[in-house]
């Protein structure tokens, strides 16, 4: 594929959303929120009561700066037994929330015009990856589901052995872009997170946010994305 200038993510870029996505080469999709809702039934502070039983079962009380939220918890119990004798445990609690993750991912609800937007990116030749914090177990559980798996194939890069590496750390970013071959600068993210816009910038990547809602939009834009679009739909085929 011939190389096309990617829009640098600066304030003065005057390019729209799909032309910034027709420029590149690959595509790293986060996972829960533009692929997906994953825990539209199996709700995330149901998931983070499971784990926080486990953690209590341990006599264990890391401070935590969202107890609703999975990801966090796992980030900050991490941070918390990092060199400490317990360290060990966050194995274990990565097992645990792998575990509801799938169990998770057998529900989760598609993102509106996801399947059709991979699907055409896809068939211009676009190289597809995801890259997120959710693990690749429950990932590839979505995607088979739901019919996506053999557009992005082996390129699917979730939450690694230490949590600490997870988003706004660009770790799983950059494995994607070496997965796919494809130089950062070539290359763009679809995210829905103040961390997703964190690691694209650290990986040099450029960035496209997907807002639910304007609560969502202001905390991307407050976080730097230039470019933030509410559905995919106005991305896909020949208008937009």
């Amino acid at each position: 594929m011939t190389r096309r200038p990617l829009p640098s993510d600066r304030p003065c870029d005057p390019r729209s959303p799909r032309e910034i996505i027709t420029a590149a080469e690959c595509v790293l999709f986060d996972f829960d929120g533009p692929i997906a809702s994953l825990f539209s039934h199996h709700r995330a502070h149901e998931v983070a009561r499971v784990l926080l039983r486990r953690i209590a079962g341990w006599g264990l009380a890391p401070a935590l700066s969202d107890p609703d939220d999975p990801i966090q918890i796992i980030r900050d119990t991490a941070i918390a037994l990092a060199g400490s004798s317990a360290h060990h445990r966050i194995a274990e609690l990565e097992e645990l929330l792998c575990a509801q993750e799938i169990r998770a991912a057998r529900s989760a609800v598609p993102t509106d015009h996801a399947y059709e937007l991979v699907e055409w990116l896809m068939k211009r030749g676009t190289k597809l990856a995801v890259s997120t914090n959710n693990s690749a177990a429950a990932v590839n559980t979505y995607l088979e589901r739901t019919g996506l798996a053999p557009f992005f194939g082996p390129h699917v890069h979730g939450r690694l052995a230490d949590p600490t590496l997870m988003k706004p750390d660009p770790a799983c970013l950059t494995a994607g872009l070496r997965s796919t071959g494809v130089a950062a600068v070539d290359s763009l993210m679809i995210g829905d997170s103040e961390s997703d816009v964190a690691a694209a910038r650290a990986a040099g990547v450029a960035f496209l946010g997907y807002a639910r809602n304007d609560a969502k939009d202001r905390r991307l834009r407050q976080a730097g994305a230039q470019h933030v679009v509410r559905s995919f739909d106005r991305l896909i085929g020949d208008g937009g």
